[in-house]
């Protein structure tokens, strides 16, 4: 079980694209050059993720991706979710048939109930991370770097 590349590329490019709320639209040729992901591959997340209401299109000269709602009301969830990522650790795809294909003949493996459970802590966990809490600790990463470019020699040594 593992989180494919379609989730990981959507909560990258959505990070990318609230960290410039606020200044305008956001073009995903844009988020493709700064992530290296495939502007293709981009338009195909961000319909998925316009759909379900998460980012809104403006059209024309100077247009783009915003959000369509407040960071803190998006959830890494809700974007994996939008995206079609499946969330799902049991080898059976949650039908209950581990050991065969056919429901009425496939038996649950022994550890069935062992990924049934982390699909639900996984599940529980990124609905309460939101989109601003990635934000932060992205600006909080910057600052920190920020503060070391800028140290001086004297102000190493007196630490």
């Amino acid at each position: 079980m593992r989180l494919t590349t379609k989730g990981r590329f959507a909560v990258t490019a959505m990070i990318d694209l609230a960290l410039r709320q606020g200044k305008g639209p956001v073009t995903l040729a844009g988020i493709s050059q700064r992530q290296a992901i495939s502007l293709s591959y981009l338009e195909q997340l961000f319909g998925k993720l316009r759909r379900h209401e998460i980012v809104e299109s403006i059209r024309g000269p100077g247009g783009g991706y915003s959000l369509a709602r407040r960071a803190d009301k998006v959830t890494v969830a809700d974007i994996i979710i939008a995206v079609d990522e499946p969330l799902d650790a049991t080898q059976c795809g949650g039908k209950e048939n581990c050991h065969g294909s056919d429901a009425a003949t496939g038996a649950r493996c022994m550890t069935h109930e062992l990924w049934a459970t982390l699909n639900e802590k996984m599940v529980d966990y990124l609905d309460s991370v939101s989109l601003q809490d990635l934000v932060d600790q992205q600006n909080h990463k910057h600052a920190e770097q920020v503060v070391v470019v800028h140290r001086t020699p004297a102000a190493v040594g007196q630490n």
